[in-house]
């Protein structure tokens, strides 16, 4: 019998779980004893497990543990804790599948979308561990002779991290993988409508040999976790997923406490289709770009710019691609399309379709909530497009999280660069164009922290950075070399052996010191 199989029986026959918190290499309750549920975004009536609701005190324990554990951990060889990453990735990929499956579950994507979830983690550890061996340092020449200088890396201390629903395996494995092989203990806080994944990525940690208090996880709301991690004074660093709302809110605080802070907020994307684009690439993109995750990602292309001479082809062919997506249930392999997270997030996306339609904008298909067939019990929302949006309106500026995509008509690409550029995020753009000169210059002049051409805006890999310019973020970035940056302190040395005092900047002239031993 399968895991999944497995699973699904099991779920058939037992009531759902009551789930701890993980502090000090130990299973707890919360102080509280209270608890919250998880439930299936497909359907509500489902609940996937319960919880414990943390409390400032578990925070508190959580962060003792995380300092008691700092000292063996940050002394252990780099090459020898990226060794418990090369671990977890190979127990990631025995998992994978059964992972895939709960995720679904809690969150909603399409099972293929779930693995790829996993992948990332899997791709990240790997990459990881891969930096154990490296943790790159500088040597430079000095100024004065018989001196020797460099600058080496050395852990920021405990950190916390604080991540989204949607990415709820891939991104706290862009935040944990570098923070633990760069020597930091951490204490992670999941966002409370997917704390399940997030438990199952911590079981793999202990399953690789991770010590006790390395890594400790306390599931609960913002203000009763996030906050409290964020105020204790131990802890050096926060790194933050979130919305932009959020996000302020943590960066002003950790600017307050002169904390070490990573924020990974919004974005509002765009593909931009040249009248040269190829189309039935370009519209494959789109429908990607929009709909996948049910357009709840950070890079979704919740705008689509075409260039006059393609606006009407495009956007009848666009309209009849997204009309035939089948949404449903993410475990079943004929669906295109999954629920969005939970009622508020449906909530949200009604608003600002009804925002759209007194804006003036034309709803060219979709616009309502799904409430018929399989979809009854659950947060089901029909993809969404509007056609004749003017670049200022709300819907084409503000960060949406739903399956709604903006199509708007200029007329040059100079114009195209001008609107793709005039929101206030800078996260991905995409440009779809068979002119490589145009390529180039969108390359350049395109205000985004990721540029694709000839693809959508999602699809980053982990061996390059990550991150956005604008109110996308604090110019911070994830996955490739530079995650390790985020989590590591410069150390600056210098080694007199000269055998008296040299004064830098002083003792520098080179006529001054000829033939210096």
């Amino acid at each position: 019998m399968s895991t999944i199989q497995a699973e699904k029986n099991k779920g058939k026959t037992e009531a759902p779980k009551v789930y701890e918190h993980y502090i000090g290499g130990r299973w707890v309750k919360s102080e509280s004893g209270e608890t919250f549920a998880s439930y299936n975004p497909a359907n509500q009536k489902e609940v996937i497990g319960h919880f414990a609701a943390g409390t400032a005190n578990d925070v508190t324990k959580a962060v003792d543990a995380a300092v008691k554990a700092l000292e063996s951990w940050r002394k252990m060889p780099a090459p020898h804790r990226a060794d418990i990453l090369l671990k977890a990735a190979y127990l990631l990929e025995s998992r994978k599948e059964e992972m895939a499956y709960t995720m679904v579950r809690e969150m909603g994507k399409v099972l293929k979308e779930a693995r790829g979830d996993v992948q990332e983690a899997i791709d990240m550890a790997k990459f990881m561990a891969g930096e154990g061996r490296r943790l790159v340092g500088q040597t430079v020449p000095s100024e004065l002779p018989s001196k020797f200088a460099m600058a080496i890396r050395q852990p920021v201390g405990v950190v916390g991290l604080i991540t989204p629903w949607n990415f709820p395996v891939a991104i706290p494995s862009w935040k944990l993988f570098p923070a633990l092989v760069a020597g930091n203990t951490v204490v992670f806080k999941p966002a409370s409508d997917t704390p399940l994944s997030a438990l199952m990525l911590v079981e793999v940690m202990i399953d690789a040999g991770l010590p006790a208090g390395v890594l400790n996880f306390v599931t609960g709301t913002g203000s009763k976790v996030g906050m409290p991690l964020i105020e204790d004074p131990r802890v050096r660093m926060i790194s933050i997923t979130g919305s932009n709302a959020v996000g302020k809110v943590v960066a002003s605080r950790c600017g307050e406490l002169m904390k070490k802070t990573t924020c990974e907020l919004g974005g509002k994307n765009a593909i931009c289709i040249m009248d040269d684009a190829d189309l039935d690439l370009a519209i494959e993109g789109a429908i990607w770009g929009g709909f996948g995750t049910s357009g709840q990602r950070c890079t979704a292309a919740s705008r689509v710019i075409i260039h006059e001479s393609r606006y009407n082809e495009f956007a009848e062919r666009f309209v009849k691609r997204a009309i035939a997506l089948k949404v449903g249930n993410g475990l079943d392999p004929d669906v295109h399309m999954g629920p969005l997270v939970n009622k508020d997030q449906l909530t949200n996306v009604q608003k600002y379709v009804e925002i759209g339609k007194s804006e003036g904008a034309k709803l060219l298909c979709g616009g309502k909530v799904i409430t018929d067939g399989e979809c009854a019990n659950g947060f089901f929302y029909q993809p969404t497009i509007f056609g004749d949006v003017k670049p200022n309106m709300r819907i084409a500026q503000e960060e949406i999280f739903g399956p709604v995509v903006c199509l708007i008509k200029v007329k040059s690409f100079e114009e195209m660069l001008e609107v793709a550029n005039g929101t206030e995020y800078g996260l991905s753009l995409s440009m779809y164009t068979h002119d490589v000169n145009r390529a180039f210059r969108a390359i350049e002049e395109l205000e985004s922290g990721i540029v694709y051409i000839n693809a959508p805006t999602i699809g980053a890999e982990i061996q390059l950075p990550f991150g956005g310019i604008k109110q996308t973020g604090n110019g911070h970035r994830e996955a490739g070399s530079t995650a390790v940056d985020q989590f590591t302190e410069w150390k600056t040395i210098f080694i007199d052996y000269s055998g008296r005092l040299q004064k830098a900047q002083i003792d520098t002239h080179p006529s001054k010191n000829a033939g210096a031993n």
